[in-house]
């Protein structure tokens, strides 16, 4: 690739996350849509359902902005090859719902997370995975209940 199409390639790569960015941290059901293939299907605590589209990827922001009303998602870095887009992102908010079972206790959080997007050849997101890190080894080791 020539250095006029990479440079090229990575703006048109960090337009989409942008537009993903907003979508999220505005619950834009419209900009879901366009950003988002209606068949691209998401796995969620939330649903016992599989959950398609922007819709159903909005449906999990929905439920997390119940809990946290301010939670808001900005980009650290990302990196893209081919058909993917790799993004960490620093998730912060106020924990001032009830949240799976958990009464609103005020308290302020940030954390770091890791997905990778997955796009078609029109530019649509089809599909999302979250980096699981050290919860994964927990997870293995049985220290989450």
């Amino acid at each position: 690739m020539l250095i006029a199409e990479s440079a090229e390639f990575i703006r048109a790569e960090y337009v989409k996350i942008q537009r993903f960015k907003e979508c999220i941290n505005t619950s834009n059901k419209q900009l879901a849509e366009e950003i988002i293939d209606p068949k691209a299907e998401f796995i969620s605590l939330t649903s016992t359902e599989k959950l398609y589209g922007g819709s159903g990827y909005l449906s999990v922001v929905d439920f997390l902005r119940k809990s946290f009303s301010d939670i808001h998602w900005k980009i650290v870095d990302m990196a893209a090859e081919d058909d993917k887009i790799a993004v960490s992102w620093i998730c912060s908010g106020t924990h001032d719902g009830n949240f799976m079972s958990l009464p609103a206790t005020g308290k302020k959080f940030s954390f770091t997370c890791m997905n990778f997007y997955y796009f078609n050849d029109e530019g649509k997101i089809i599909k999302d995975v979250a980096a699981e890190g050290l919860l994964g080894l927990f997870n293995s080791l049985g220290l989450l209940k």
